[in-house]
């Protein structure tokens, strides 16, 4: 935390009466500050963070708002190190926190893309999110998901040639596995830790990794990482159908998130075990 201080603005510094760390951080610290004057910010940081880490943190979050209209929290500044943001409030588990988020989330969705991608690569955790522009949704699933983090040296020194051979696999079968879906805005990191809640108790959504993908892309974060209540997926379907079978393959769309934990720490809990099921189930 001490360094993160030579960071902040220094009106900022001084009026701190209290710094409360917050958890769900894996890459960054996160910090509550309370002020002098009561009021209280999110700082968010890391003085070893990608020069445009946070920068284009900001611009993700900018883009959820002005794109599909969903709240995000105001941030006051960012610099190379950090993100200065309004604090809010964990989600309340309950059954109309949980509906509303489905029916944000299914609004998000409703924002089509004309391709697979995004403007620039981006970042997932302290590893680049490669978003190159590909007409094909399953090129881009195989390419920019799946074999992009192949190269990653803790992928490689993890995994058995033979998990390596059936992912390969998988991206070939990928048409044959996946049906053909449209460009949609995707958070890229929604699992149920970047949903929380503002003053009123509606949804509020965080850290994002964006890209233009398939919807089903994006809600496998939310079905397979601590999912929550099946109000959450009835309410995102009433105003955005899904297509027949999407909960079988949920965990080959959740592949990616596997592979990049791999890529962040080696051996992660039962990720490989994880990776190996899904291999066998889809290859």
């Amino acid at each position: 935390m001490n360094a993160l201080w030579k960071s902040l603005p220094s009106a900022v510094v001084p009026s701190v009466v209290a710094a409360e760390p917050l958890a769900g951080g894996a890459v960054n610290d996160v910090w509550r500050l309370t002020l002098a004057d009561g009021a209280a910010y999110v700082l968010k940081g890391s003085v070893d963070a990608p020069a445009d880490l946070f920068r284009l943190e900001v611009d993700g979050l900018r883009a959820l708002d002005e794109r599909a209209g969903i709240r995000t929290p105001r941030v006051f500044e960012v610099s190379g190190q950090h993100i200065l943001m309004e604090a809010l409030r964990p989600r309340p588990e309950t059954d109309e926190f949980w509906e509303s988020a489905g029916r944000a989330f299914a609004k998000l969705h409703s924002v089509r893309g004309d391709r697979f991608g995004w403007d620039t690569d981006g970042w997932l955790g302290l590893l680049p999110q490669e978003n190159g522009w590909t007409e094909d949704g399953h090129v881009f699933f195989a390419e920019r998901r799946i074999r992009r983090y192949l190269r990653e040296p803790k992928v490689r020194g993890t995994l058995e040639p033979a998990d390596l051979s059936g992912l390969e696999r998988i991206c070939e079968r990928l048409p044959h596995l996946v049906p053909a879906a449209p460009s949609v805005l995707n958070h890229g990191d929604l699992w149920p830790n970047n949903l929380v809640a503002d003053p009123a108790g509606e949804p509020v959504f965080i850290d994002p990794a964006l890209c233009w993908m398939w919807a089903e892309s994006d809600l496998s974060m939310m079905y397979c990482c601590d999912p929550p209540p099946d109000r959450f997926f009835r309410a995102y379907e009433e105003v955005s159908p899904l297509a027949d079978g999407w909960r079988d393959r949920m965990p080959l769309l959740h592949l990616r998130e596997h592979l990049a934990a791999l890529a962040h720490f080696g051996v992660y809990g039962d990720t490989v075990a994880r990776v190996r099921d899904i291999v066998r189930t889809f290859s």
